[in-house]
């Protein structure tokens, strides 16, 4: 093992403080790459770790795996996000981040209305349906997002 450049899914797990299931969930949506000993066991280059360390920090930050599929699209199969790759991703995530951000502050200020208001009407409700937005689009549904 000394030796061995690659990690087996138990070490990049340990490394990287994700569960094995994740890693292999991770793998077969693409986002990580391993390949297999003659014992069919998966065994990952050590460059997989800083790809996980970045999928975990985008999961932290409320980033969609399709999204950081796309990042690592722009990469080599194997390839390591540099510093410059960081760069470019945590931008282009800083505008989401902020659209997250102001939906939730939108959120928050509006919830107070509600507190003990009592109205238990989804279609008259101004938090849930505001000026029965529902109806308008045929939908019968809580639109908490508005």
């Amino acid at each position: 093992m000394p030796n061995d450049p690659d990690l087996s899914v138990g070490q990049v797990a340990a490394r990287s403080g994700m569960s094995v299931s994740a890693l292999h969930f991770y793998e077969r949506q693409g986002l990580i790459h391993s390949r297999r000993t003659a014992g069919n066991q998966r065994r990952y280059d050590r460059s997989v770790l800083r790809r996980v360390a970045v999928i975990a920090a985008a999961q932290r930050a409320g980033i969609p795996l399709a999204t950081v599929a796309t990042a690592f699209a722009e990469l080599p199969k194997d390839g390591v996000p540099d510093q410059a790759d960081w760069q470019r991703l945590s931008a282009t995530w800083h505008q989401e981040i902020d659209r997250r951000i102001a939906q939730l502050e939108h959120l928050r200020d509006r919830l107070g209305g509600c507190i003990g208001c009592g109205c238990l009407s989804l279609a008259t409700c101004g938090f849930v349906n505001p000026d029965d937005a529902a109806a308008s689009k045929g939908i019968r549904s809580t639109l908490l997002d508005s």
